[in-house]
């Protein structure tokens, strides 16, 4: 599983895409950034953004809300499988719709999330490190498998208690379990993979142990 950027992103393909702050530093540093990288995550998934996110924050309420509603009806640069945001990176599960889609989406996210944290914070200069890295998933199994390993994250790096991983609000297991009405992902691509959603459940869940094993993984693909 190479993560070089020498990789060909071709359309209908899934890459498991990552990064962190430079210098390891904290990006998401409480719930009104995490609030604001899951709302860009939603908008710049789409082909044709009328305008910037900060530009339709701006908006009195019912014209944002329509901005978005009109937006959220038309094609996306990806689908979005899974994601997950933590205190110093990221991970998503991305399948390419268009040309150039996948590095299209994270430059898009990744720059108007520095410019609102740079702004917010009175910092300049990059926030992420270098160019993003990527991983092409092969098969199903290594698709379900990295969707497992991108939700025990929280548990995983002792953010939240095992009992709390169904709450994390900053990752897409919630949606996958029907507990949050975000519509930020295309669960279905994993979920048909398994008999019912508490199939799921349990192939996440019965593995939290394996999940904090997996230090060689993370070694791989953050450092």
């Amino acid at each position: 599983m190479a993560t070089n950027r020498k990789i060909v992103f071709r359309n209908e393909d899934i890459y498991h895409v990552f990064n962190r702050g430079v210098e390891r530093r904290v990006v998401f540093i409480n719930n009104k950034d995490l609030e604001r990288a899951r709302n860009l995550i939603k908008f710049y998934r789409h082909q044709e953004v009328p305008v910037r996110f900060s530009q339709v924050y701006r908006q009195p309420v019912d014209i944002r809300q329509q901005i978005l509603s009109d937006l959220y009806k038309t094609p996306r640069l990806v689908d979005i499988l899974a994601f997950c945001l933590m205190p110093n990176h990221f991970h998503f599960l991305l399948k390419q719709n268009s040309e150039r889609g996948v590095p299209t989406f994270v430059a898009n996210f990744t720059n108007a999330y520095t410019k609102y944290f740079n702004t917010k914070h009175e910092r300049t200069g990059p926030l992420f490190e270098g160019v993003f890295k990527a991983v092409y998933v092969e098969s199903d199994e290594q698709l379900v498998h990295l969707s497992r390993y991108i939700h025990l994250n929280p548990v995983v790096s002792s953010v939240v208690k095992d009992s709390q991983l169904s709450d994390y609000a900053w990752s897409s297991y919630p949606e996958y379990l029907s507990l949050s009405k975000d519509a930020i992902i295309q669960k279905e691509v994993i979920l048909n993979m398994f008999k019912t959603v508490d199939s799921y459940r349990e192939f996440v869940g019965s593995q939290i142990m394996y999940g904090k094993q997996l230090d060689s993984i993370k070694q791989l693909t953050l450092e």
